[in-house]
């Protein structure tokens, strides 16, 4: 229940937003929703005067404007089928038309309209109503909505003056059965209050509206109980929210609707048994949900991947790259090409300061990191969930970008100009780079669910992603080039993550043999490259890569065989590169030299090695001009 109960913290802490709307960056709008509220899209906006007189109406053609929030109940809130359970002010044109029948509408059991207009009656009378409620009921009692939207041109008849299913006319198709996914029946209607001479606030974004139905409905809530998250006494209930992801989504978290059959699985009696919870918790815990999704949450596949805190509720996610928690401290550069773990933590210390010391004076703020699935459409799990104190999780953020560090030169800032960065990389881009580019949504979001134990529980790294990198950052002729750099530094990251105590600067006393094999094919590669000069191609060392990290003795004497027509075509410059081959050679002993495959060392080696070679050599005139450094490699 610990996630429940910081879910409702952080709506209780965030009061100030219920209602508002807020746009995230697609231009969709959300909202905190308060109590007793939830989010439909309309098809039809209808205007009533303030008398009660039927004004106007249009069809709701903006996607982007037809996400409508409207009051519910318990029982409105989980309808499905052909239960009637109107909606107590905005719903369907079969509950709000008292003249649905007469013009040809579908009554399946019983007709729908009665229901809603004493439903309406009842808030509309209650000593909580506003003025606009009492408008709406005045018009909706007289039953003659869809009359009037016909003589309006909103809705439209067949030649028997019943509605109709299907535009099979001639001329331009109206917009109502372009917005609709069935029929005209199925419309969702929204009402609005219209005055000549002010402005009125809509409906659907009044407070006065949503406090309105709040007060009244709370004194119509079920027996009290004691709730399971709070330990309070308060109204329970055993129906609680869907559309947590998005307003199509009938998953619940929280659902006991096995009545027969199973009937709990035979460890309860009744639903209430396994957990108690009041009403008030459960609305607010769900909306809060529902809002960090809207605004911060990662959704793959449905799958959702939500960090959030319970005082401050930015907070850097775990499943984000170096160069996303902190660009100034990742971004590299010549003078710091050779930072140590340690000083690299430092520095994403200082760039995590701000965060940290906007709640310095809290010694309870808390994060949280949550991920959620469903297996079907009717029911969601909690997949992983932590909840932590800040300053631990801060800290287990810097350890991990710390030590899952490498330099990367796949990224490219705002402007879209490439940059380099050293860091963790993100564990979307690991996915990718371990089972790559076509890698589907299932594969993806079940890496970064198995990344996050590594990250925030110091877990190990799955063996199989381990190996999986290793064989794909070995296999370079498979891929781009550019595609292929990505992958040997997201896989030189979790290498150097598992066996710690590595970095980018060359260990020149490592005499580990997959390592010093790895540096053997980084000068016959960098070699035969200079050779090449403006030629553009593949050097034999990265096409016998695969071959090299399985056979490495006998596929070196393939590439130093390769090499010879680019030493000679070097001159006596290649006697620098003879020189270092020789040195490294020298260094593996020679029961050593054999084909034994080489360990996911060598790619560290290989790394390390290539770019001790590109980069600028001081008090060196006398051997090869490396003034040269290595360029950022874009895709």
């Amino acid at each position: 229940m610990s996630w429940l109960l910081n879910l409702y913290e952080t709506y209780e802490a965030n009061l100030d937003l219920v209602g508002k709307i807020e746009k995230r960056r697609n231009d969709q709008e959300y909202t905190l929703l308060p109590v007793s509220h939830t989010t439909q899209n309309a098809h039809i906006e209808v205007y009533i005067t303030e008398d009660g007189q039927y004004h106007s109406a249009s069809v709701i053609t903006d996607k982007k404007d037809a996400n409508t929030l409207i009051p519910c109940t318990e029982d409105s809130a989980s309808r499905a089928g052909s239960k009637i359970a109107p909606y107590p002010l905005h719903d369907k044109l079969s509950y709000v038309a008292g003249d649905y029948a007469a013009f040809g509408g579908e009554i399946k059991k019983e007709e729908p309209f009665p229901y809603y207009i004493n439903q309406l009656e009842e808030w509309a009378s209650s000593p909580y109503a506003v003025d606009k409620v009492r408008s709406i009921y005045r018009y909706l009692k007289q039953g003659t909505l869809i009359r009037d939207l016909v003589n309006d041109g909103i809705v439209h008849l067949d030649e028997q003056q019943r509605l109709l299913n299907k535009w099979t006319k001639s001329g331009t198709k109206p917009d109502i059965f372009s917005v609709v996914s069935a029929d005209q029946t199925s419309a969702f209607v929204r009402f609005t209050v219209y005055a000549p001479d002010r402005v009125v606030t809509k409906v659907w974004e009044d407070p006065e509206m949503y406090d309105s139905f709040i007060y009244y409905y709370s004194g119509k809530l079920g027996k009290e109980d004691i709730c399971y998250v709070t330990g309070e006494t308060a109204p329970a209930t055993d129906k609680h929210a869907n559309k947590i992801r998005n307003a199509a989504d009938k998953a619940k978290l929280i659902s006991a609707n096995d009545s027969s059959g199973f009937t709990y699985r035979g460890r309860f009696k009744e639903g209430n048994e396994a957990a108690r919870i009041s009403y008030e918790v459960s609305q607010k815990a769900h909306n809060g949900l529902k809002w960090l999704i809207n605004r911060q949450g990662k959704i793959i596949d449905g799958r959702v991947f939500l960090a959030w805190g319970n005082e401050a509720l930015d907070v850097p996610g775990p499943n984000e790259d170096s160069y996303s928690l902190a660009p100034e401290g990742a971004t590299d550069s010549p003078q710091r090409i050779s930072y140590t773990n340690r000083e690299f933590a430092r520095e994403l210390a200082k760039a995590l300061e701000g965060y940290r010391s906007r709640i310095a004076d809290s010694t309870e703020a808390k994060v949280n990191v949550l991920v959620l699935d469903s297996a079907t459409t009717g029911r969601m799990a909690v997949l992983y969930y932590r909840s932590m104190n800040v300053g631990l999780y801060l800290d287990k953020l810097i350890e991990w970008h710390s030590s899952c560090v490498w330099l990367h030169r796949y990224r490219k800032d705002e402007q879209g100009v490439p940059v380099q960065f050293n860091g963790a990389p993100a564990t979307k881009d690991i996915a990718y780079a371990a089972y790559g580019p076509n890698a589907g949504d299932k594969v993806v979001k079940g890496l970064m669910e198995r990344m996050l134990p590594c990250i925030i529980d110091g877990r190990v790294i799955p063996k199989d992603i381990l190996t999986s990198l290793y064989h794909r950052a070995s296999n370079p002729v498979s891929m781009d080039k550019w595609e292929w750099e990505k992958t040997l530094s997201i896989a030189c990251a979790l290498i150097n993550k598992s066996k710690e105590g590595f970095g980018v600067a060359l260990d020149k006393d490592n005499n580990d043999r997959s390592y010093l094999f790895g540096r053997l094919l980084a000068v016959a590669d960098v070699l035969e490259r200079r050779a090449l000069g403006e030629e553009i191609r593949a050097s034999n060392a990265i096409r016998y890569m695969n071959m090299f990290s399985k056979h490495p003795a006998r596929t070196w004497a393939t590439i130093q065989s390769c090499l010879q027509p680019y030493q000679a075509r070097l001159g006596t410059k290649a006697t620098y590169w003879s020189q270092i081959i020789d040195e490294i050679g020298s260094r593996i002993p020679p029961e050593q030299f054999n084909n034994k495959p080489l360990s996911d060392l060598y790619l560290l080696g290989f790394y390390s090695q290539r770019h001790e070679l590109y980069r600028k050599k001081e008090n060196n005139d006398n051997k090869e001009d490396n003034d040269t450094a290595e360029a950022p490699i874009q895709p």
